[in-house]
């Protein structure tokens, strides 16, 4: 594949109970793509929000085998982050309003 650019490594926000409790400790959690390192992770959040990253953790999330009669399938897998932020940087404005 050709190389990423930091606006397509971030694809969303993750909007959970368990991320939200993460915003306190300035950790913030992205989908990310399937095939972007820590590096280019990290590159993109300084970017794009203009912040300070301290780490990232990512984890691969397997797709879940779903079921509808006989027909059997399987969800998408995904690439989850957790970005944790410098105590001197500034918070990101997407999580401000939630």
């Amino acid at each position: 594949m050709a190389s990423l650019n930091y606006y397509d490594v971030i694809l969303k926000p993750v909007v959970t109970e368990k991320s939200m409790n993460g915003m306190a400790e300035r950790k913030y959690t992205f989908l990310v793509h399937p095939e972007a390192n820590k590096a280019q992770i990290k590159e993109a959040v300084e970017k794009m929000f203009d912040a300070k990253v301290e780490k990232v953790n990512t984890m691969n999330i397997q797709g879940k085998m779903k079921r509808r009669g006989l027909v059997v399938g399987k969800t998408a897998k995904q690439k989850k982050a957790v970005v944790k932020l410098t105590a001197d940087s500034k918070e990101i404005e997407i999580f401000a309003g939630l």
